[in-house]
């Protein structure tokens, strides 16, 4: 039986590698806090002392992990999954990260003689829990045929986009979009409330057009409730929008909205709100 390693427990991952377990396969866990381990352990998985030791024992190994340090972090050093990935083995990167950090952990496992694919997702917590993340893989044609039953159980779509950095770019172009939702959303949410319209009458009529789409069904409730309970940290979110304004800035495209969208997250971040949802965005906005 072919054994997966996981690298990194937090909200989306701890969903992800619990999936693979439920499915029957062979699954060894890694986290920097070694007690967001036990859940997955006590549901049989096995444990490794290091990335390095992860990615030796493994054949595919999966990271996700919050930023491109993070995911630079995991794969470098002496104790990173570079110093074990040797024999060609698979190493999958699923943070969302720009595509010049892809790139580099790319260049690092490649010389290390194991085989590299970027796939980040799309999804927050529920679809992770679920199994119907979107995979957007990209790198070696090879890492990712192996991986597809894997991402068959994680995922409901997983393409194949090309070479490193085309995950990257268009998670990217997908964070980006969502965050200018999620800003002129609890901005026309706003703007109604006090304009003394009913709130859930705005949902109801939203829902009911051609603007429907199933962020606004989850997020709405939300925003009238103001209940951030945590499925996306905002912090994460604002990050991805840097990186893909970043991204217009690199290939001379003025990205006005993105940029405006960003500022909202960043003001956000500054008033406390950096590890709450997403949707407590509107907070700065209302």
């Amino acid at each position: 039986m072919k054994k997966f390693g996981f690298i990194g427990l937090g909200i989306m991952g701890n969903a992800m590698a619990l999936n693979l377990l439920k499915a029957g396969f062979d699954v060894t866990v890694w986290n920097r806090n070694p007690d967001k381990c036990t859940e997955l352990v006590n549901q049989g998985a096995h444990q490794g002392k290091s990335p390095k030791e992860v990615a030796t024992h493994c054949d595919v190994t999966f990271t996700i992990v919050s930023d491109p340090a993070a995911a630079m972090a995991i794969c470098n050093g002496p104790e990173g999954v570079a110093a074990g990935i040797g024999d060609g083995r698979c190493y999958i990167d699923m943070s969302t990260v720009d595509d010049a950090t892809s790139q580099s952990i790319a260049t690092t496992i490649i010389e290390a003689g194991g085989r590299f694919l970027e796939a980040p997702v799309s999804g927050t917590k529920k679809p992770a829990e679920d199994g119907t993340l979107i995979i957007l893989a990209a790198g070696d044609k090879s890492v990712y045929d192996e991986a597809l039953p894997a991402f068959e159980v994680m995922g409901k779509m997983s393409p194949y986009l090309g070479e490193v950095g085309q995950g990257a770019k268009m998670k990217l172009v997908l964070n980006m979009v969502m965050g200018g939702m999620l800003s002129i959303f609890s901005e026309g949410l706003s703007l109604g409330l006090k304009a003394d319209l009913d709130g859930q009458q705005i949902l109801d009529i939203l829902d009911a057009g051609a603007m429907a789409n199933p962020m606004f069904k989850v997020k709405g409730p939300m925003l009238l409730d103001e209940n951030y309970t945590t499925s996306f940290p905002l912090k994460h979110m604002q990050k991805d929008m840097r990186l893909a304004v970043d991204l217009g800035d690199k290939l001379n495209l003025t990205l006005p909205t993105a940029a405006i969208a960003n500022e909202s997250f960043k003001q956000a971040r500054k008033a406390g709100a950096g590890d709450e949802d997403i949707a407590a965005i509107y907070k700065i906005i209302k």
